[in-house]
């Protein structure tokens, strides 16, 4: 009985240290991979960019085209970042991942790249909350379609908070994902001026194997076969550097 209780208490401050070690002492940013390219998605499509891509999702999407993000990276601190994009020479920052709004840093990081003059995007799935950015950055929240598996409807609590000026994106791998994305455009709550439908592509490592490209020709005839009012774009990069090529 003794030796058991020994054990509870044992286990819960080793607990206790991890947390304090990993979430309260850990003042850093985990980066995955910093780099110079073009921007490939979104109504900035081929504007030049500084792409600071963070460690760790808690998502498991079938399509993810970033799972090597999902662990590892490298510590840096905040000025360390910054010091590393000023040679690219660019208006425009995204901050990508991953999620990068699980880092509790990536808020002082927007608010010394915005202090430094960048313009600032971050790209989310919208399943955590986005409040402590909001308004500080432009938001393009990845709303997850049913191929995903990740569809979990979180996104909806953070509508509110998004802003004319921020842009919204479907990933489309299925008919039922056309559908599903199709009504919630046609129901009228998405707040933003942007909505993006993007074919999804298959891409190595992804977490449910994904490899079924969508036709982007297919797409493109239904959103003008129902009049949807939404941009469809192609991932630039990919057409210019190949599915699979990091640091593009």
């Amino acid at each position: 009985m003794r030796l058991g209780l020994l054990l509870f208490w044992g286990s819960r401050c080793r607990h206790r240290l991890w947390y304090y070690l990993r979430v309260v002492a850990f003042t850093d940013l985990l980066v995955t991979e910093i780099f110079h390219s073009l921007q490939g998605e979104t109504s900035l499509s081929g504007v030049p960019f500084a792409f600071v891509r963070l460690t760790g999702c808690n998502l498991r999407c079938t399509y993810c085209d970033s799972a090597y993000a999902f662990k590892g990276g490298q510590k840096m601190t905040i000025g360390q970042v910054l010091e590393a994009i000023r040679p690219y020479r660019v208006k425009h920052v995204l901050l990508t991942g991953g999620e990068p709004l699980l880092q509790r840093q990536t808020p002082d990081l927007v608010e010394a790249l915005n202090q430094a003059g960048y313009q600032v995007s971050i790209e989310t799935h919208g399943e955590v909350s986005i409040a402590a950015v909001a308004g500080r950055a432009r938001i393009v929240m990845d709303i997850k379609t049913p191929s995903s598996g990740m569809c979990r409807g979180g996104f909806e609590k953070n509508l509110p908070l998004l802003r004319a000026t921020d842009e919204i994106k479907f990933v489309i791998a299925s008919l039922d994902d056309y559908t599903w994305a199709r009504k919630i455009v046609e129901s009228g709550v998405l707040p933003t001026h942007e909505i993006l439908f993007s074919p999804a592509q298959a891409a190595l490592g992804s977490p449910g194997g994904f490899r079924m490209p969508v036709d982007g020709r297919w797409l493109a005839e239904r959103i003008l076969e129902d009049r949807l009012p939404v941009r469809m774009q192609i991932q630039l990069h990919k057409l210019l550097w190949g599915a699979d090529r990091k640091g593009v």
